[in-house]
């Protein structure tokens, strides 16, 4: 295609790009009461014939190294659409250069996307003004890094109470909220300390305790715990987690350990390439991987602590009605760790039952045994 048809090609696509999005947006399945996040066909092309570059890609397909080689143009988020729940924790996954640390400098603006809508707490943040963002972003807005970004020369409650302080908060004021994120994060005693006299673990500890401080609705992790030792990350993984079901807050996690978004993740999304290519629950994922990808991704998971009965069993008969009290039942959310555990002392297949009791389907000894192979 000639420069001529590309310009055309372009003026023509990206008048529609952002009514589509927000068209999107409106449409979005779901009670959008709960929506604390919300991106609508969102796009980042690091280039200057960055519209030309989406025309082309909804077009003809064009994949990044077209892209790069046609227009000098770097996919770096493509068409990307998804939305977090009050609470929720989504959990974006995917290997070096997926796009996904991009993707989450856009919910606070760090980076401006090319095209798409996205909505924090129902406000279109591209149509703030810079007083407005300054204030999303200070208030409604904690970001966590792998490199704990902490001012090495400050002490512990100062950089805890940074954020804080760049809202104008009075020192006592501030202190007192930087006090109580400071203790919510187990590290009372350390508050006069430097960065320099704290263990790797610590510092991402003061790190999550800085952005907890203003109390901010909405949580962005680009991958806090990748840089720590395995022991001091579960640990932080789990006292992430309890904090963040105790303290309600939405959050936005990036990681490239498939097991730590599995861990932490109500949902977790996939990304290759710069797009999304499977959004779901572990057991979704686990059970039904979009593509090949996805499948060579979750291959070497273990099933067991991640399925439920609805997962794994099959449609019951007539034949398959209780014979006796002796025969094991369990509900369609049983977890199969507890089925494998009634299979071994029953030495029987499990009925599944809906909430009336009427029999739903039957998980067999050898479904159990086939789900505690890892998947291959």
């Amino acid at each position: 295609m000639n420069k001529f048809a590309d310009a055309t090609l372009s003026r023509s696509a990206s008048l529609t790009l952002d009514q589509r999005a927000r068209g999107a947006a409106k449409n979005q399945g779901g009670d959008q009461r709960d929506e604390v996040v919300s991106c609508s066909n969102v796009w980042k092309i690091f280039g200057t014939r960055a519209r030309e570059a989406i025309a082309a890609i909804l077009n003809e397909d064009l994949g990044k190294d077209e892209v790069l080689a046609r227009f000098g143009c770097v996919v770096a988020v493509k068409d990307v659409s998804f939305s977090i729940r009050k609470g929720e924790i989504l959990a974006i996954m995917g290997l070096s250069g997926s796009g996904k640390s991009t993707l989450v400098r856009h919910v606070n603006r760090l980076i401006d996307a090319t095209s798409g809508v996205i909505r924090l707490n129902g406000v279109d943040i591209s149509k703030v003004t810079n007083a407005q963002l300054r204030s999303i972003r200070s208030k409604q807005v904690g970001m966590v890094f792998q490199d704990f970004a902490l001012l090495p020369h400050w002490t512990v409650r100062d950089n805890v109470a940074f954020g804080l302080e760049l809202q104008g908060i009075p020192k006592l004021e501030r202190w007192a909220k930087a006090q109580a994120a400071i203790e919510r994060m187990d590290l009372k005693g350390w508050e006069d300390r430097v960065p320099s006299e704290l263990s790797g673990g610590m510092r991402q500890r003061v790190g999550i305790a800085r952005a907890l401080a203003a109390d901010p609705s909405v949580l962005l992790m680009d991958e806090p715990f990748g840089a720590l030792d395995p022991l001091i990350r579960r640990d932080l993984q789990d006292q992430f987690l309890a904090l963040s079901r105790d303290l309600g807050k939405t959050t936005l996690f990036i990681t490239h350990d498939l097991e730590e978004a599995f861990h932490l993740g109500d949902r977790i999304a996939i990304m290759k390439d710069g797009a999304i290519v499977q959004i779901g629950t572990a057991a979704d994922i686990i059970s039904s991987p979009a593509d090949a990808y996805v499948a060579e991704f979750v291959r070497g998971i273990s099933r067991v602590p991640i399925l439920t009965a609805r997962h794994v069993m099959t449609p019951a008969s007539p034949d398959d009605l209780p014979s006796s009290a002796d025969t094991p039942v369990a509900t369609p959310d049983t977890p199969l760790a507890e089925l494998i555990a009634t299979g071994a002392r029953t030495r029987s297949d499990i009925l599944i039952v809906d909430q009336s009791g009427r029999a739903v389907g039957k998980v067999t000894i050898e479904t159990m045994l086939s789900s505690m192979k890892e998947v291959r």
